[in-house]
């Protein structure tokens, strides 16, 4: 077996479970005899050389090195987007750089721009390829779940059994704002979790004159408060906007709005992330060891699998009609 120069990177916005994912492709590449080096800032630190070095000047990851990295949040490699990545300039000087640095094949970790830059680099480099899919965002085909996305959930979740404490207390209505641009992963099973009264998503329309008429048989049958969950992405807007939408067809409840933002994405990964990440890590590895490239490593029923990474961007990953229809049913 022909020893390879294994880079790994983070690229996009971080998600709990990162440096899960960076434990398992490294104690993997080990075992199997490989040397990995981190490339910090993603596609932004690749342009400008800037690998990943111990106190000691040392830039190989071994086992020990990474040893406790599982339960951090954060991305230690750090994350970044880059612009002059987009360019075939800058995709040019990456190349550069990979090659001063005698990089044999990498391990981008990330979402759909993560996934779309790779693509783009493999047009221009013969190195291999493999990513892992890290985004909270849970919408990228060639995977049941994605990085970070169980730790999502738990936070939203958390968050929303706070904030009912208050709606209670106050007899309001709040509408929680999670992330998902694209998708309503992060919402649905953040509704589905903390037993929320409704949902906005991408996915399906928002009909207005439905919710109010779902609200006020929640009130007639002695509701006093509300919870709904609104994915950012919405095809009405965001919970501030549909908010304001609720209120011009007189919704029965006081209403408030909270934004979790970013709180999503930060951190101690749960088990969950920790398990999935150290499985898609070390999954990277053994396809590179295979001679694959081009892929994204995934997981389906627990077992690995491998998709065209220009299958994962294609189009988004919807949520499944069984969750949809579970959610009515539990709504009353």
């Amino acid at each position: 077996m022909t020893k390879k120069r294994i880079g790994i990177f983070c690229s996009g916005g971080d998600a709990p479970g990162m440096n899960a994912c960076v434990r398992g492709a490294v104690r993997t590449a080990t075992s199997l005899g490989h040397e990995v080096v981190g490339i910090m800032r993603g596609y932004e630190g690749m342009i400008n050389r800037s690998f990943w070095r111990d106190s000691s000047g040392e830039e190989i990851l071994t086992a020990f090195r990474v040893a406790s990295w599982a339960g951090h949040g954060s991305a230690h490699l750090r994350s970044s987007r880059s612009e002059e990545f987009r360019t075939p300039a800058g995709r040019q000087r990456a190349v550069q750089v990979l090659k001063e640095n005698q990089i044999d094949a990498l391990i981008p970790i990330g979402g759909n721009g993560t996934i779309a830059g790779a693509i783009a680099l493999s047009e221009v480099w013969d190195g291999q390829i493999v990513a892992c899919p890290g985004t909270i965002d849970n919408d990228l085909y060639g995977t049941d779940y994605t990085i970070g996305f169980s730790t999502a959930v738990q936070t939203a979740v958390e968050a929303v059994d706070r904030i009912r404490d208050t709606a209670s207390s106050h007899d309001r209505m709040f509408l929680v704002e999670v992330m998902g641009r694209h998708s309503g992963y992060i919402a649905l099973y953040t509704a589905l979790a903390s037993g929320a009264d409704v949902v906005a998503i991408p996915e399906t329309d928002t009909n207005f004159p439905e919710i109010i008429s779902h609200l006020k048989r929640l009130k007639a049958n002695g509701r006093m408060m509300a919870i709904m969950i609104v994915a950012e992405g919405d095809e009405k807007g965001g919970a501030v906007s549909i908010n304001q939408q609720l209120q011009e067809y007189e919704c029965p409840f006081k209403t408030r709005t909270v934004v979790l933002g970013h709180l999503q994405r930060g951190g101690v990964p749960t088990p969950e992330d920790r398990r999935r990440a150290t499985h898609l890590g070390a999954g990277a590895v053994n396809a590179i060891a295979a001679g694959k490239t081009g892929v994204m490593v995934g997981t389906a029923d627990d077992d690995t699998i491998l998709t065209p990474l220009t299958e994962t961007i294609k189009s988004h990953r919807h949520v499944p009609d069984s969750l949809l229809e579970l959610l009515g049913q539990v709504q009353l």
